[in-house]
């Protein structure tokens, strides 16, 4: 059985795409938000990849600031965020639309 392939307006299928805006976290993200226009697919995964990775980035920063605690705290977000990493490109490339908590709503409300 053959899947059904959809390109994009860069000619590329929108599940691979859909990885790539996973791949540097935000940068990525914001990248396939100003190139990609059309797809709804690419663009909730650009969205989502932004929103999830700007909020880590931040998380990680606030933490490693903080004696001790933020010292043992922030090498296990760093293990959460790569777990997270690679389950969001990887249902991104199964073509799932894969959304999720409060993140996963937003970035699908903004690419309405």
């Amino acid at each position: 059985m053959e899947e059904k392939r959809t390109t994009t307006a860069l000619g590329i299928d929108e599940n691979i795409e859909g990885l790539l805006c996973y791949v540097l976290g935000f940068i990525t993200g914001i990248l396939f938000l100003i190139l990609e226009k059309e797809n709804r697919f690419v663009r909730f995964h650009a969205m989502q990849s932004t929103a999830t990775f700007v909020i880590i980035f931040v998380v990680s920063i606030v933490f490693g600031m903080i004696p001790l605690i933020g010292w043992v705290i922030s090498p296990l977000i760093g293990l959460l965020s790569l777990i997270l990493w690679l389950l969001l490109m990887y249902k991104a490339f199964k073509g799932e639309k894969y959304k999720l908590p409060v993140v996963g709503d937003f970035a699908e409300n903004q690419v309405k």
